[in-house]
């Protein structure tokens, strides 16, 4: 089992940065993945960054390419993400969830075993 916690999320302008954490806990894995994905009212689950635990490979949606970071602090067993220059398009509940099947880096939900509980990101115009 893992548990993940996310923490970070808030009301922010358009043009603002937050920083959202993932806080993992129980069972570690050392080739397994962190990825954030998020969720609008009325719109799927989509994918934003990845980061495999070991060597810190990371990959990320288009959208969000250039403005939003992952990162990861292996004393502390959290994943972060930097988000700058925020848009009203970014406004969602965002989820972390752990890969712990290995293999290659994976961008589709239904391949993550375990996920947080979701912190909401609202940007406003």
């Amino acid at each position: 089992q893992v548990q993940l916690v996310e923490s970070g999320g808030g009301l922010v302008q358009a043009g603002g940065s937050l920083r959202l954490s993932c806080a993992a806990s129980g069972r570690t894995f050392s080739n397994y993945a962190i990825g954030w994905f998020r969720q609008a009212p009325g719109k799927e689950r989509e994918f934003v960054a990845v980061i495999r635990w070991s060597g810190a490979r990371t990959y990320y949606a288009d959208s969000v390419k250039g403005r939003f970071t992952i990162s990861r602090d292996n004393a502390k067993n959290t994943v972060y993400v930097q988000m700058n220059s925020l848009e009203p398009e970014d406004t969602a509940v965002y989820y972390c969830a752990a890969d712990v099947g290995g293999g290659e880096i994976k961008t589709t939900a239904r391949w993550y075993d375990y996920w947080g509980q979701g912190t909401q990101v609202t940007v406003s115009s």
